[in-house]
């Protein structure tokens, strides 16, 4: 059965919507009483953002603070906005997150953004903006990619995401299967979805003991246009739907989720690696991404369209040409077998196993929290200001586990486990 196939039609729509807002905050963050919850989330999202926010407060939130995002609001910017703006980023907002953060908030980011907003902006503009984003959000973002905190994501079906998805669709078919396929995702039309995430959290804990039984020293991953060694990090731990936060609390980070990923070595990757899915990342849609890794750093890169962002994404830093994540997903997944290209990491990382640059997830580091950054950095833990996924699975992929001895094991064939 496909996604938009598993529709229960006796939900009504705001019925759905109030079960997502309740995934949100009993699987997603499992929000403490007396915690606080900062939200993000565009516009067009209210009515999900009104129905989080009163399941929050029944779960005994103390305070919840959203900020939104309007696409055409940032259209004005890129248009209007003198040169030297583009340098500029809200230092003080993204202090605060921090601020909020250490002192025991929760993180929502509702997502559903137009994927192509900034594609017709100058390229330029957007990677000096993206910097210092990047820059300014850094003290919040580890915080979060380290789960020192509570944190997840959740989606909402916007008209321009629902238009780029479905585009030969009149634009309420589009959002109405967007809808529907965010919902099946997100496991909310069964007769009961936190008991359903729980049976899924149960089999994603079973393949990440497996894995984290085998210690493998290496994955190496071969297909069309790929030939791809990555070196795991020293003491590597497999992570995969439900994580205990270091704040005591079980959350899972991604609604939906069907990956099992851990932390790579900064130092121990080599090969040649294509995308198998676009990238649509902050606004610009990078299509058929090829790149060469050497002692760990991408040496040469390419891409259809975006290539020019691209590159300018990897200039960001010396972390940004490594690799801070690989996630493997099996090419069966319910969001693959959807046949759904969402233009959305959240679900597209989700349909495919991947790969991201950037900044690495420390949790996934045995006794990481224990440990100084040059620790960490001497386990082979990447640090940057970006933390980027893009796909590079496939049901033409095969990827084997390498033991440190150099034995080799078959884990995937045609993208699917072994």
């Amino acid at each position: 059965m496909t996604i938009e196939a598993a529709r229960t039609p006796l939900l009504s729509h705001d019925e759905r919507l109030d079960r997502l807002a309740e995934v949100a905050i009993r699987v997603g963050l499992q929000l403490r009483a007396g915690q606080e919850l900062v939200m993000t989330a565009p516009v067009d999202a209210l009515p999900l953002v009104r129905r989080i926010t009163a399941q929050a407060y029944k779960a005994g939130a103390s305070l919840v603070t959203t900020l939104f995002s309007d696409d055409e609001a940032t259209l004005s910017r890129f248009r209007y906005a003198p040169d030297g703006s583009f340098d500029k980023a809200s230092n003080w907002l993204y202090d605060g997150m921090a601020t909020a953060f250490r002192n025991g908030a929760a993180r929502l980011a509702v997502v559903g953004e137009d994927p192509s907003l900034l594609s017709e902006q100058d390229a330029q503009r957007v990677a000096r903006a993206n910097r210092a984003r990047s820059a300014a959000y850094k003290p919040a973002l580890e915080l979060i990619v380290n789960f020192d905190i509570n944190w997840s994501i959740v989606s909402y079906a916007t008209p321009a995401w629902a238009q780029a998805v479905f585009p030969n669709d009149p634009p309420e078919v589009a959002l109405a299967r967007l809808w529907d396929a965010i919902f099946a995702a997100s496991r909310v039309d069964g007769t009961d979805p936190v008991a359903e995430w729980a049976r899924h959290n149960a089999a994603l804990d079973k393949r990440t003991g497996y894995l984290n039984g085998k210690r493998y020293a290496a994955l190496h991953f071969r297909g069309p246009g790929t030939d791809l060694t990555v070196g795991l990090a020293d003491d590597h731990w497999w992570e995969g739907g439900a994580s205990t936060a270091r704040n005591g609390i079980v959350c899972n980070a991604n609604i939906p989720t069907e990956e099992v990923f851990t932390t790579p070595h900064r130092l121990r990757v080599d090969g040649i690696v294509r995308s198998t899915k676009p990238l649509s990342y902050q606004g610009t849609l990078i299509q058929d991404i090829a790149v060469r890794f050497e002692g760990g750093a991408i040496v040469e890169s390419q891409a259809r369209t975006g290539a020019d962002v691209l590159a300018k994404v990897l200039a960001t830093d010396e972390g940004a040409r490594r690799l801070g994540e690989v996630a493997l997903v099996p090419h069966s997944s319910p969001i693959s077998n959807s046949g759904i290209l969402f233009y959305n990491t959240l679900f597209d990382e989700n349909a495919a196993s991947h790969i991201a640059l950037g900044q690495a997830y420390t949790k996934c580091i045995r006794d990481g929290d224990k440990l100084s950054p040059p620790e960490l950095a001497e386990k082979g833990a990447n640090t940057s200001l970006i933390h980027i996924d893009w796909m590079i699975g496939s049901g033409e992929i095969d990827v084997d586990g390498i033991a440190a001895d150099g034995q080799r094991e078959p884990l995937m064939r045609g993208g699917e486990w072994a």
